[in-house]
């Protein structure tokens, strides 16, 4: 068992490298990790994805209460937010299983969906993403610079596939 279990992390290592996604041990990573290479979608910057860039708690213009519940969905389930605006979210897990609120375009999170399917414990270190345990609060500040349909879902594996997913509308400023 033990020279299975280490030629697959060899291969997951091995794998990792020829993607060029970062991949600690416990497969946490990291922003950088986080792109996704190939992808059409660009960054503008290091910090600033196609719908805006981490947000300074201190200047945020709203605070939105979101939910998580175990039926596999947001509450709400639709958000609309300005462009330029920076957003305190206040994400409440309502159930008795972890969820997060990763923030993308559909491709992105389907992607990185997919990403989760095949290495479950991962666990986002990302200033676009919160992961909250039962019974837990947490928040998360975004500011939204470019205008268009993006997304918020769970990445947890099997939740985003129930329907745990929501759409943020970004109005032009």
């Amino acid at each position: 068992m033990k020279n299975v279990t280490t030629k697959t992390a060899l291969f997951a290592a091995l794998l990792s490298m020829t993607l060029g996604v970062a991949m600690p041990i416990a497969f946490a990573h990291s922003d950088e990790s986080h792109e996704m290479h190939g992808s059409s979608e660009h960054h503008h910057s290091d910090d600033e994805s196609d719908f805006g860039k981490p947000g300074n708690p201190t200047k945020a213009t709203r605070t939105i209460a979101v939910d998580m519940t175990d039926a596999m969905r947001f509450g709400p389930s639709a958000i609309t937010v300005k462009q330029g605006e920076t957003i305190r979210f206040v994400v409440t897990n309502k159930g008795k299983v972890a969820h997060e609120m990763v923030l993308g375009t559909l491709n992105e999170l389907k992607e990185h969906g997919e990403m989760m399917r095949m290495h479950p414990d991962m666990v986002h270190e990302d200033p676009s993403s919160v992961r909250v345990q039962p019974g837990e609060k947490k928040d998360m500040v975004w500011q939204f610079t470019q205008p268009g349909q993006f997304y918020f879902g769970c990445l947890i594996p099997g939740h985003f596939e129930a329907g745990m997913v929501g759409k943020l509308k970004v109005k032009k400023g």
